[in-house]
């Protein structure tokens, strides 16, 4: 038995012994499907993307108004007289539901989306706020009183009246959102989503454009709101502003949280749990403290302590844990096409790549970085080097699109790149690693081999949740396993990225950036944490690197690796060049020694 036969056994399970169950457990588990489609995209937003919400009601407000106006506005009825006929209205509804949301949620998101911390999640509960007093004080959407008499659903000419025949479309709708959304998160988009929440600025630099893609997350959430909404509507054939208000916006961020944050599955046992202890709570608790009133929300943050406390994850995790030890993994299928990723010609050896002309950095009235002149050319591997505090990393973040310089001119193959993101430097070629390791701990080694070529690859999130990236996928994941066992980690592809030593750690950050075919590579202290061994296999690895025509820019403390491989060497002194040149060069001139090697008399000597 595999995962995907138990969920497909329990489906079946719950179509067969549907008509049969009391009127009362329909429409409880209704609406459990109804509250799990705006937590599954509450997963999606906040477990995986990283940004937290509670004005997802709104959104759920925005589907149900949209569709409630349609059917019953005498606006909309003289409008629509002769195009659609009355059973089609709902449909319409729906879609200018959908296209409502998709433009409030964009501008709220191109607006909110730039704050970050505490301010994020005040933010949306100042606009759940505003939405849900301007929906109870409009006229023509019935004010606080509401809107009835909507039509029922109908389908092929049958009727979705009840909770148990609209039942089965609402699952419906819900399971083919969880596998499009399960597709997406295995995919080449997937990897790139589940960057956004600790690992923005490594992903900028693998060439993703997170802003996008955090307005894509957040607008795709909005979406599956406003698709509750519109069923809840139709279900109730009765909308009024009361179940959008912001206590109920804090209800969905409970059924995702306890649930389990970070797992579309978890959204469903949120739902399913809060839901039935709702029930329950508003039945018991006026009865033991005498008075009517929304004691359950105590409850509930009171619970969601708990489960932070005892399940960081969420209860999903632990509670899938217990089957997983019986049942077996599913089946990987291949697909039977390949396709030929994008690829880059490397420079020729010896052309220029990246030049920095008297680059210079302040912060406020402190010069990280004064007036310095470097050059990489193809072909070579060129050192940066300085005690610490030299400013080596401010550089390496200039001239790789972190950070922006004062003054002076970064180029990169002929092209300036002042003022433009890392994620142009990753279109053009550059690929780097970071002083401070960042990768997702959570995820395999493949997987964040693979995010380095996120660029190569073309499909976007449609194609990735019909399945119809598979080759493509293939291919992207082929060519981070070659990368890996290039760089003596093929043991480990399958094995979680945190749980290995940080030497190893530092080597598939490169193995992640030679996943993007990259013309030259920044390396930020890539021998920090290596054994003697591992250090000669990394020093054969940047040599074969340099021999294929890679240029390849390092920042190292460890004089003996640097010596021993640099063709030539910067070197820095409270951000400023003091030495340029051939190793032997550097390793004699005294200020350096005075500055960085200590004054020694005796220099490092090169290996044969």
């Amino acid at each position: 038995m595999t995962h995907r036969r138990l969920t497909l056994l329990g489906i079946v399970a719950l179509a067969l012994c549907w008509a049969w169950l009391p009127e009362f457990t329909v429409t409880l588990i209704s609406d459990i499907g109804l509250y799990s489609m705006v937590a599954v995209g509450l997963v999606m937003l906040t477990g995986i993307g990283g940004m937290t919400s509670f004005g997802q009601a709104a959104f759920v407000a925005i589907g149900a108004y949209a569709t409630a106006w349609t059917c019953t506005s005498p606006v909309a009825a003289a409008a629509l007289d002769g195009v659609v006929s009355a059973s089609a209205l709902p449909w319409v509804g729906l879609a200018l539901g959908l296209a409502l949301t998709f433009l409030v949620a964009w501008a709220l998101g191109a607006i909110t989306l730039k704050l970050s911390g505490h301010y994020l999640p005040l933010c949306t509960i100042a606009w759940g706020l505003s939405l849900y007093f301007l929906f109870g004080n409009l006229e023509f959407l019935g004010g606080q009183t509401g809107m009835a008499s909507l039509p029922a659903l109908n389908i092929a000419g049958f009727s979705l009246a009840s909770p148990r025949a609209l039942g089965p479309l609402i699952w419906t709708l819900l399971l083919l959102s969880l596998w499009a959304l399960h597709n997406l998160l295995d995919s080449r988009e997937g990897r790139a989503i589940r960057a956004l929440k600790s690992g923005r600025v490594m992903a900028e630099s693998m060439g993703v454009d997170t802003d996008r893609y955090r307005i894509k997350v957040f607008v795709l959430a909005a979406l599956l709101a406003a698709l509750s909404g519109w069923l809840y509507a139709h279900m109730q054939r009765f909308v009024n502003p009361t179940p959008f208000n912001i206590n109920i916006g804090i209800e969905y961020l409970f059924m995702a949280v306890i649930g389990g944050a970070g797992h579309l599955w978890g959204a469903v046992l949120g739902a399913t749990l809060i839901t039935l202890l709702k029930g329950q709570l508003q039945d018991i608790l006026p009865k033991l403290l005498g008075a009517s009133g929304n004691f359950e929300v105590i409850v509930f943050g009171l619970l969601m302590l708990f489960v932070l406390q005892r399940f960081a994850d969420g209860l999903w995790p632990t509670l899938a844990r217990w089957p997983g030890r019986l049942l077996k993994p599913d089946p990987v299928r291949l697909p039977n096409a390949s396709v030929s990723l994008a690829s880059r010609s490397l420079t020729a050896a010896g052309a220029l790549l990246l030049e920095a002309d008297k680059v210079t950095k302040r912060f406020g009235g402190l010069v990280a970085n004064n007036a310095v002149v470097m050059t990489l050319k193809a072909g070579e591997v060129h050192a940066l080097i300085g005690p610490n505090g030299a400013g080596k990393s401010t550089f390496f973040n200039m001239i790789s699109g972190v950070d922006d310089p004062t003054e002076g001119e970064v180029r990169f193959i002929g092209e300036r790149m002042n003022g433009k993101p890392s994620r142009d430097f990753a279109a053009r070629g550059l690929g780097r690693t970071f002083q401070h390791v960042r990768l997702l701990g959570n995820r395999s080694v493949l997987e964040n081999v693979a995010l380095g070529a996120h660029r190569r690859g073309r499909h976007g999130w449609i194609a990735s949740m019909l399945r119809l990236d598979r080759a493509e996928e293939a291919a992207l994941l082929a060519q981070a396993r070659r990368q890996i066992e290039r760089c003596g980690l093929g043991e480990h592809a399958d094995t979680p990225a945190a749980s290995l030593a940080l030497g190893q750690q530092r080597v598939v950050e490169i193995a992640r950036a030679l996943a993007g075919q990259p013309a030259a590579l920044l390396l930020d202290e890539p021998a920090a944490g290596l054994r003697h061994q591992e250090k000669q296999a990394l020093a054969a690895l940047l040599a074969q690197l340099r021999a294929e025509g890679l240029g390849i820019l390092v920042v190292e403390h460890d004089m003996e690796f640097v010596m021993n491989l640099a063709d030539r060497i910067t070197v820095l002194e409270f951000g400023t060049v003091i030495a340029e040149g051939a190793p032997a060069e550097v390793q004699v001139n005294p200020r350096v020694l005075d500055a960085y090697l200590g004054g020694i008399d005796e220099p490092i000597q090169r290996a044969a």
